[in-house]
């Protein structure tokens, strides 16, 4: 493929703000979802693009363009493991090695919003088949979910689905369970599940330090996007915000290489989670 001067800027651009990385072979994907948005600014190239955004910081196409680049596919309860894992394995053994505390986990680039919703119903679940032993070992729960995309943030904390996003993974008798009709062919989380949930903008490229500290964090299939570069200093950042002894959830097909000093790998039968050291 030629070199094309205006696709490396935007290559430049959106890895420096954003973290993603593009391949020189995706100049297809990148014109497939900013044609129409540049056609709306009257912007004839990908250069045209880039410096409007830098002469008008404020005008919002920054926010829009990151937006249209960030891929926002995922479903409930992805992969489903991580989920059993959490539920059989990792609440127990927090509450019994910190009885009295707050449970905090963090959803970062939770997309849709499936994910942290997903963890709302685990730990409902948990509770549900554990009523006395979390009422003694934990005192409230808190999930953090985090994303770099407003209009996604959006439509999380209105936690509303169409009948195709319902689909893809939850079970019927979940949405019996917690959801709730909110018009033709669509449902609502129920308060109790969707009070849990705090969305917050996040760039996965700035400090965590705000969020505070977590028992768990789940950072699952967004570091494919990071250069290897950005996927250690994410990874080292992530475990600045976890206590000692918390864990780390990858997507399946991510791996964490590098970082022994920080992460003792879990194989959990199936699947594989990161403890903090």
């Amino acid at each position: 493929m030629s070199f094309n001067p205006d696709f490396e800027q935007f290559r430049v651009f959106l890895e420096k703000t954003s973290g993603i990385e593009l391949g020189s072979n995706k100049q297809y994907l990148v014109s497939s979802r900013l044609n129409r948005l540049m056609e709306q600014q009257g912007l004839k190239s990908l250069g045209d693009l880039v410096a409007r955004i830098q002469t008008q910081p404020r005008s919002g196409l920054r926010e829009q363009v990151i937006d249209a680049m960030t891929t926002n596919e995922t479903l409930w309860f992805r992969d489903t493991y991580p989920f059993e894992v959490l539920k059989q394995r990792i609440l127990p053994e927090i509450l019994k090695a910190n009885p009295g505390q707050r449970l905090r986990l963090w959803s970062a680039a939770c997309s849709s919003g499936q994910e942290p919703y997903s963890l709302a119903m685990t730990v409902d679940e948990f509770e549900r088949s554990n009523p006395a032993r979390l009422k003694a070992g934990i005192q409230g729960v808190q999930i953090v979910a985090t994303d770099l995309s407003g209009s996604m943030l959006t439509a999380c904390k209105a936690g509303e689905y169409d009948s195709l996003a319902i689909g893809r993974g939850l079970s019927r008798e979940r949405l019996q369970r917690y959801f709730e009709p909110a018009g033709p062919a669509r449902w609502a989380i129920k308060p109790q599940i969707k009070s849990r949930v705090e969305f917050r903008s996040l760039n996965l490229l700035d400090s965590y330090a705000i969020l505070g500290k977590f028992d768990i964090v789940f950072c699952r299939n967004v570091l494919i996007y990071f250069s290897a570069a950005m996927k250690k200093d994410i990874l080292a950042r992530i475990h600045g915000v976890l206590k000692p002894g918390g864990y780390l959830f990858l997507g399946a097909s991510e791996a964490l290489n590098g970082l022994p000093d920080l992460y003792q790998m879990v194989q959990c039968k199936p699947g594989i989670i990161y403890k903090a050291k």
